[in-house]
């Protein structure tokens, strides 16, 4: 039950007030004692029907959780061995009181500012004169209604040229000079074909660009006034000698403190057992061979080169074999327990230190004579004021840049034959000897040239046909003559500023 202040002044108040109600009820009792109890009591007013709720829906029960399974058992770490209590150092002396410094001189105070002037009452500004009506403008004239153009015709759709084939040029090739007569090489077989290689397309040009804009010439500042020289500095005057301290006081030696006693060995510690041999891991299967690319046969002499068209995409790489699972780790050893540290001796205590003699009294700084006034330094004069910058003129409109023709489609690159493997060579004769002449052999006869396809036939370009005539536009209407604008008056000219009469920003040159 509680005992506060508050809660003791309601229970008082609730105790007057049935002491109150009791004795009203006495009181009435008394009173209606006398009476025969014919007067009926007024009736109780009833409680109003509540309205009858809908049961509430059945909720529907929540999903219980799968059970996890148990995890290993973790091991038991070892318990940590209790250290001993470390001893207690000794308390040093305490220091003494270091002497109190005399205290500064107190710095002057710094002269008091002159009041600012008051300011001169700014002369009202005239009023602008009205400006004059401006006639109405003349309402202009309908424009007459234009005819309507007939539909232009379609143009048939050209027809596609057909590619003509570039034919390479011959190379013009050099004498050449006689050499001795070699035996007769066996023939060698014919070399195989090489394919035709596709004509590219001669890229378009692309379009020049429009030339940059020339930009104006940067206006010429005015040359500031030169700086006055500063007068030189006054010369201090030298400064006081600083007295000479006494010697310090020599300190008493310290006594050597004690040597320590040597720590005790540690006992060995235990040794652990040998881990567990790791599994040996699966050996990886080696990769398979890749296929073996073509032979690529040897390139003739080409003309400028196009744009090399796309590579063929290599082919698929084969799968890699799935991981096998690695064998589960065994489990570790239980640790070995540590024996308990040795107990440490305890320290030696150390001897009091001597007490320090008391310091010497520090002699009183001289005053420092005061500084020499800095002379005034020189009125700067006025900046000229700077001419107003002249306007930029507007930046000519870069046109817009032309759209880069579409590049022509790279033909496909034909597949590469697979090259003939060569015949064996053959075995050299020997060479005959130096005084026996050999007839010189006939030479032979070279292939004749197959015969280049015929050229095709360009077609003939068909006919434009007419075009239709244009209808002539109307005559339009003259525009009204502008009835001519009265003139504005012009501004009243206004006070010079009072404040700043000579400062070049608020002068009319600055401002226009």
């Amino acid at each position: 039950m509680t005992t506060s202040p508050r809660w003791r002044s309601v229970l008082a108040s609730a105790a007057t007030a049935a002491a109150l109600a009791a004795a009203a009820l006495t009181s009435a009792g008394t009173a209606y004692a006398h009476d025969d109890h014919k007067t009926p009591h007024p009736p109780y007013p009833a409680k109003h029907a509540h309205p009858v709720h809908p049961a509430h829906p059945v909720k529907p029960e929540k999903p219980v959780h799968p059970v996890h399974p148990a995890g290993p058992e973790k091991p038991v770490h070892p318990a940590k061995p209790v250290h001993p209590v470390k001893p207690v150092h000794p308390v040093h002396p305490v220091k003494p009181v270091h002497p109190v410094h005399p205290a500064k001189p107190e710095k002057p105070a710094h002269p008091v500012h002159p009041a600012k002037p008051v300011h001169p009452v700014h002369p009202a500004k005239p009023v602008h004169p009205a400006k004059p009506v401006h006639p109405v403008k003349p309402v202009h004239p309908v424009h007459p209604v234009k005819p309507v153009h007939p539909v232009k015709p379609v143009h048939p759709v050209k027809p596609v040229h057909p590619v003509k084939p570039v034919h390479p040029v011959k190379p013009v090739h050099p004498v050449k000079p006689v050499h001795p007569v070699h035996p007769v090489k066996p023939e060698l077989p014919a070399k195989p074909v090489h394919p035709v290689k596709p004509v590219h397309p001669v890229h378009p040009v692309k379009p020049e660009l429009p030339a940059k804009p020339v930009h104006p010439v940067k206006p010429v500042h005015p040359v500031h006034p030169v700086k006055p020289q500063l007068p030189a500095k006054p010369v201090h005057p030298a400064k006081p000698v600083h007295p000479v301290y006494p010697a310090k006081p020599v300190h008493p030696v310290h006594p050597v403190k004690p040597q320590l006693p040597a720590k005790p060995e540690l006992p060995a510690k235990p040794v652990l057992p040998a881990k567990p041999a790791i599994p040996a891991k699966p050996a990886i299967p080696a990769k398979p061979a890749l296929p073996a690319k073509p032979a690529i046969p040897a390139k003739p002499a080409l003309p400028a080169k196009p744009a090399i068209p796309a590579k063929p995409a290599l082919p698929a790489k084969p799968a890699i074999p799935a991981k096998p699972a690695l064998p589960a780790k065994p489990a570790l050893p239980a640790k070995p327990s540590i024996p308990a540290k040795p107990a440490i001796p305890a320290k030696p205590s150390i001897p009091a230190k001597p007490a320090l003699p008391a310091k010497p009294s520090i002699p009183a700084k001289p005053a420092i004579p005061a500084k020499p006034a800095l002379p005034a330094k020189p009125a700067i004069p006025a900046k000229p004021a700077i001419p107003a910058k002249p306007a930029l003129p507007a930046k000519p409109t870069i046109p817009a840049k032309p759209a880069l023709p579409a590049k022509p489609a790279i033909p496909a690159k034909p597949a590469i034959p697979a090259k003939p493997a060569l015949p064996a060579k053959p075995t050299i004769p020997a060479k005959p000897t130096i005084p026996a002449k050999p007839t010189i052999p006939a030479k032979p006869t070279i292939p004749a040239k197959p015969a280049l396809p015929a050229k095709p036939t360009i077609p003939a370009k068909p006919a434009i046909p007419a075009k239709p005539t244009i209808p002539s536009k109307p005559s339009i209407p003259a525009k009204p003559s502008y009835p001519t604008k009265p003139k504005v008056p012009s501004k009243p000219d206004y006070p010079s500023h009072p404040k700043k009469p000579d400062h070049p920003k608020h002068s009319k040159k600055q401002h226009g």
